[in-house]
């Protein structure tokens, strides 16, 4: 029997995957359709799939072509799956010539002519843009905008815009994203959203009342390695939690020795982050905080440090904030079998460590990184336009739990020091 393998993305599946299943199944007796999935796709560029992993291979499953599917996971993986599958012949199209000849080794490889005029990217290209808008300045924005490059189905425009991306300084939030969901326009917005509870969920219910996507941007939220991070945590890799520590600290905003005036200050710029995980992990329902903040102006508008402190029933929590002092922007989350330490920048981490009392038995994770996390912070954003229901990383109830903390520290609600 003549075993034949071949992979692919398969999103959107069309006649020029149809033609290229069937002549790939005439080279053998039997063949093997490797469909690669949403991480592996990430990491080769291929941002925002119109399908999931499973509507993909369902797709391949209803042709009838394949005798086998499997899932394509890591790079290398095709001369692992040739020499445990005994495959005789690897196919793929023409656009890949010379790409694979390495498998010679292994296999016969052959490149099949693809049919003209019809893929995928075609596809995706003819259907309608999410057309977003951007109000805002400074670094963030710049990388927002590039990061809109390298997703599917979204295109920056200056007017008539369908959605809009707000990175203005926090204290004008609340109004713009009230001016655009009154507009009709889906709102990515920095957090803190607002700087009230009233404000935040006053907005929310706006939203939800126009059938609008109100989405909070914390990038940290869609880097692959937090993500993984909190499902080791979820099944129980370091046992139970019982404290998460967390610190965010940057001082460039005033390395040129200018002042803080239109600048955000340390709970808003880098509250949200800091204290993100502690509420993934351990809920938002703590029983006590305490706020310690450090103002540098007469209005006391500029915290330029802030420690907060939380106590939880069989947790506790802490998080450190600076624009004016600096500390190690690590990430510890202690557990009760042993603990998940990741270095500095914690926030846009790609690799983390789990550690027992038993040395031998740590283990390291990486994860590539890309954007920071905000292209797939815009995918989310898509996504959840296109289907009319929040699929964000952060739900409301994180998001009026980081609301509610800045609020207390704009309202004073402190011990100064």
């Amino acid at each position: 029997m003549i075993k034949v393998i071949t992979y692919g993305t398969y999103d959107c599946l069309h006649y020029g995957h149809i033609r290229l299943l069937e002549r790939a199944k005439a080279l053998g007796d039997y063949l093997i359709v490797g469909v690669t999935s949403d991480d592996y796709d990430k990491t080769r560029g291929k941002i925002n799939n119109k399908q999931s992993l499973m509507e993909r291979i369902s797709a391949i499953e209803a042709t009838g072509l394949a005798d086998e599917i499997i899932v394509e996971e890591y790079e290398g993986q095709k001369i692992d799956d040739v020499k445990r599958l005994g495959v005789d012949i690897f196919t793929v199209g023409s656009d890949w010539v010379g790409k694979f000849d390495y498998l010679n080794e292994y296999c016969k490889v052959v490149y099949l002519d693809r049919t003209q005029g019809v893929s995928s990217t075609d596809i995706r290209a003819k259907s309608r843009k999410c057309k977003i808008g951007v109000f805002g300045t400074g670094n963030v924005v710049t990388k927002f905008v590039n990061e809109c490059g390298f997703v599917n189905g979204v295109e920056i425009v200056e007017d008539d815009f369908d959605a809009v991306y707000v990175a203005t300084t926090p204290d004008t939030h609340y109004s713009l994203v009230k001016q655009y969901l009154n507009a009709g326009k889906h709102v990515l917005c920095e957090s803190p959203i607002a700087e009230s509870v009233e404000e935040y969920e006053e907005l929310l219910q706006l939203a939800q009342d126009r059938k609008l996507i109100l989405m909070d941007g914390i990038k940290t939220a869609y880097a692959t390695a937090y993500q993984r991070l909190l499902l080791l945590v979820q099944s129980g890799k370091i046992g139970e939690v019982v404290s998460v520590d967390s610190v965010c600290t940057s001082m460039s905003d005033f390395q040129d020795g200018s002042s803080f005036a239109g600048k955000w200050n340390s709970c808003c710029a880098w509250g949200p982050t800091a204290m993100l995980p502690i509420f993934q992990i351990l809920g938002t329902n703590y029983k006590s905080k305490q706020i310690v903040s450090s103002f540098i102006d007469g209005e006391k508008k500029f915290d330029g440090f802030t420690k907060i402190d939380f106590v939880y029933d069989k947790a506790v929590a802490s998080i450190k904030v600076a624009k004016t002092a600096k500390s190690e922007g690590e990430l510890i989350i202690t557990g009760t079998k042993g603990y998940i330490y990741v270095p500095a920048p914690w926030w846009k981490t790609d690799y983390f460590e789990v550690r027992y009392e038993n040395v031998a038995e740590n283990k390291r994770y990486f994860y590539q990184l890309d954007g920071e996390g905000i292209r797939y912070e815009i995918v989310a954003f898509s996504k959840s336009i296109e289907t009319g229901k929040n699929i964000g990383n952060i739900n409301s109830e994180v998001s009026d739990a980081i609301v509610r903390v800045i609020e207390d520290i704009t309202r004073h609600k402190v011990i100064e020091i």
